[in-house]
């Protein structure tokens, strides 16, 4: 599926295909375009090259972390929210380069809650700010 420009774009970035393909088919069932990065540098690449809503990153990556992918992607552009997701039950050690946390542990349900309310808020703070 294509990204469209009345969807928001997710930018799902995880090592395990599993989980990346899992989350790519539940996002999209919920109405947002979704785009996959298996690693790091595969997601700053498609970060800088396309329009990304959200960015939704398992903490650990085969090149990084979750944490600094979130840390280049705010100096980049902050106004972008940036979840992590995680199978800690504590959120990680920097984690307020972040917006938000969420244990993998989390039903679906409350997730897509929550990755719905970032972008609101996020889509607001933009809105007061233009």
């Amino acid at each position: 599926m294509k990204p469209s420009e009345n969807r928001p774009v997710v930018l799902c970035v995880d090592a395990n295909q599993t989980y990346l393909h899992f989350r790519k088919l539940v996002l999209e069932r919920a109405g947002y375009s979704v785009l996959i990065a298996n690693d790091f540098a595969t997601a700053m690449e498609l970060f800088t090259s396309s329009a990304i809503s959200l960015v939704l990153s398992d903490d650990c990556l085969r090149d990084g972390s979750g944490i600094e992918l979130a840390t280049a992607i705010k100096k980049l552009r902050p106004d972008v929210p940036v979840a992590i997701i995680s199978a800690l039950v504590e959120e990680p050690e920097g984690m307020e380069h972040a917006d938000l946390f969420i244990c993998k542990a989390e039903s679906t349900p409350q997730v897509l809650q929550k990755i719905s309310e970032l972008l609101s808020a996020g889509s607001e703070l933009h809105q007061k700010a233009g």
